[in-house]
């Protein structure tokens, strides 16, 4: 399969293991020195030459020794059982950065990825609300993860904060929250009250669009 026409549009949620606010974001050393967490999301809109992606639900599990750009990470995508193998097979040609130009969000991580764990294949449950800073992922016996807005610990009031990258690469505007996740994947985690984000992500051949 090949096609330099493609495009995703969709929403996710993704929890690391920095603290909130994630130092990455600011070409700072992640908190702990090491980088790990998940994603899980929904394409709304999207294709891959004449296959449709609408709808289409997925998550990855990662883990680098330091931060990203020194490389030597691994990850694991899940996509979800609803998907038909054709709209399977052309995501993860998408997610490849074969049909991507360099410096874009699939060929960047395509670079410093090592070790890819098998793909699986399971039922996939993502509810998100961006405006209020809640969303929930989960797959039976494999992954669960929950973000909710961060709290005043004094008053226990939501704090809102949001990060803006004019020049981002994988999202322009992100509201940050609070993440709890558990993996039992082939990449396990087990966090509770670190960095996380909702956004909204538009993606095609040359980045975000």
């Amino acid at each position: 399969m090949a096609s330099d026409k493609w495009s995703l549009k969709g929403r996710k949620l993704s929890i690391c293991n920095c603290d909130y606010g994630c130092p990455c974001e600011f070409n700072a050393r992640p908190t702990n020195g090491d980088c790990e967490g998940l994603d899980v999301g929904v394409i709304d809109q999207g294709h891959f030459g004449s296959v449709l992606l609408d709808g289409v639900r997925f998550a990855s599990v990662y883990r680098w020794p330091g931060p990203l750009h020194e490389g030597k990470g691994e990850a694991q995508t899940i996509l979800d059982e609803s998907a038909s193998v054709e709209q399977r097979n052309a995501l993860l040609e998408i997610f490849s950065g074969k049909h991507s130009a360099p410096g874009t969000i699939f060929p960047i991580l395509g670079a410093v990825i090592e070790k890819e764990h098998e793909t699986l294949v399971r039922p996939i449950t993502f509810e998100v609300d961006i405006p209020g800073g809640r969303a929930k992922g989960a797959i039976a016996d494999l992954l669960n993860a929950v973000v909710e807005p961060i709290r005043n610990p004094v008053t226990g009031a939501e704090h809102r904060v949001a990060i803006d990258l004019p020049r981002g690469w994988e999202f322009r505007r992100a509201e940050v929250v609070a993440g709890t996740a558990k993996s039992d994947a082939g990449i396990k985690l087990n966090l509770s009250g670190k960095h996380a984000f909702v956004c909204e992500f538009a993606y095609g051949p040359d980045g975000l669009l």
